[in-house]
């Protein structure tokens, strides 16, 4: 089944991850980076993320250098770093944000990153909006200042919810390097409508992600997020239609897969690229009504 030649996939952070999960205090996946690299390649993937844990791992292994030489030879032209957490927030999360800031800036710089992806505060606290804003801001000059985009993402259990509280935050703080991340599971439990998302202008898009979801809530939403994500297709989301409502607003960026589920991280390594990337691919194949 050939890929439609408009379409870069990448494979998001913890589609390759093996058993890693979120919020485990170690986030960092027992494959090793080169492994990992070469078998989303291999799926046809030509972007790949990379989580702070991981990315320190492969940088105390191979150095700029080597990563980028890994990346290179594996056909791998979009990076995505992620997650910068605590952006806005002051004490000790600010102080641990700071230095998370810090790695993912030079690694960007260094690495020709397309995008740093941020979140907002998912414990219950609501930050004023007007330094959030601001810090936003600076953040968005400090990405541009290494050649990369802040991808905002919302989540519906966070204080920045959904698409209209992401866009208020870009909006207010006015700087091209800042952008929303466009992911299908956050949209979807977050209510979004289609219509909302196509009438995005392309540029506010910085990344998109795919994946799928049951109807119904399993547990909190917080275990639902990390633990039932489904594959492309296997579940109730209108994927074709959310790859058509993106469309609609001229993106031309890569697509990322983000698969997070119990299910997904008992495959092996190579099943989680390539059952990640077919069933992906081939919504793009409904959307664009095309058969093999």
């Amino acid at each position: 089944m050939p890929a439609p030649t408009d379409v870069d996939l990448l494979a998001s952070c913890w589609t390759t991850a093996g058993s890693a999960r979120p919020l485990r205090g170690d986030d960092a996946s027992p494959f090793p980076i080169r492994d990992r690299v070469e078998a989303a390649a291999r799926a046809g993937y030509r972007g790949f993320g990379l989580v702070h844990e991981d990315l320190l791992r492969a940088l105390a292994e191979l150095g700029y250098a080597g990563l980028r030489a890994l990346l290179d030879d594996n056909g791998i032209e979009h990076l995505e770093l992620e997650m910068l957490n605590d952006w806005f927030a002051d004490g000790d999360r600010r102080v641990r944000s700071d230095r998370v800031r810090t790695d993912l800036l030079a690694a960007a710089e260094a690495l020709g990153a397309r995008h740093i992806k941020v979140g907002g505060e998912v414990d219950g606290t609501t930050w004023p909006l007007e330094p959030l804003v601001e810090d936003f801001r600076r953040l968005c000059e400090q990405a541009d200042g290494v050649g990369a985009r802040i991808a905002l993402e919302p989540m519906p259990f966070g204080q920045i919810r959904d698409l209209r509280a992401a866009v208020d935050v870009i909006d207010r703080a006015g700087h091209a390097a800042g952008g929303v991340t466009l992911d299908i599971w956050h949209m979807t439990r977050a209510g979004v409508d289609l219509a909302d998302i196509a009438d995005l202008p392309g540029r506010d898009v910085v990344v998109v992600e795919l994946s799928d979801a049951r109807a119904e809530l399993v547990g909190t939403m917080i275990d639902d997020t990390l633990d039932r994500r489904l594959l492309c297709g296997e579940g109730d989301v209108d994927v074709v239609g959310f790859i058509r409502a993106v469309r609609s607003t001229g993106f031309t960026g890569p697509w990322g897969v983000e698969i997070l589920s119990e299910e997904h991280r008992r495959r092996s390594l190579r099943s989680q690229a390539r059952l990640s990337y077919i069933t992906t691919m081939w919504q793009f194949h409904l959307a664009d009504d095309i058969r093999p």
